[in-house]
């Protein structure tokens, strides 16, 4: 696997769970980002967002008081300043219609927990390495569906190009 230079990466980690930040916050800096923000839950996340030069978001998607979903919801409009910041959506709870819904709000990416410190580089160096050019295509406003399905490992989501298929592992 490639090693990337990740130092001047800015992340935000939004999780409820402590012990959560923590662990994704190690894993990114395991990963060499040197500066990581946590909230933990959507509304201190939009606070963070507004004082902080963010360039990547982990984000739990079931949290109180602003969700995952209405956090990416207030995010991904093409006029908000971080409409653009790669999203990678970490979830205890695999069904196939949470990753839909996370998919055609517009993430990056979905991993499901636990994930592996691998699984989560692997989607972090796809979000700021390789990313994909953004669509707005007026219901849809979000990264391009990628064109084929990925490798299926452990802990991943399987997404084809028209947002329809998923495989939660």
């Amino acid at each position: 696997m490639a090693h990337y230079d990740l130092s001047d990466l800015r992340a935000i980690v939004v999780d409820d769970s402590a012990y959560m930040c923590r662990l994704f916050r190690t894993m990114l800096y395991g990963f060499g980002l040197r500066d990581v923000v946590e909230a933990h839950d959507g509304a201190d996340a939009l606070e963070k967002l507004n004082t902080n030069a963010i360039d990547l978001m982990v984000l739990d998607w079931e949290m109180p008081v602003l969700d995952g979903a209405e956090l990416v919801r207030l995010i991904r409009k093409p006029g908000h300043p971080m409409a653009y910041m790669p999203i990678i959506v970490v979830t205890g709870y695999s069904p196939e219609s949470r990753a839909r819904l996370a998919i055609k709000l517009g993430v990056n990416d979905v991993l499901i927990k636990p994930c592996s410190p691998r699984a989560l580089y692997e989607r972090v160096i796809d979000c700021v390495v390789n990313p994909r050019p953004f669509v707005n295509s007026g219901d849809y406003f979000g990264p391009k569906p990628r064109g084929e399905a990925r490798d299926v490992k452990a802990g991943s989501v399987v997404i084809d190009a028209d947002l329809g298929d998923f495989v939660a592992l």
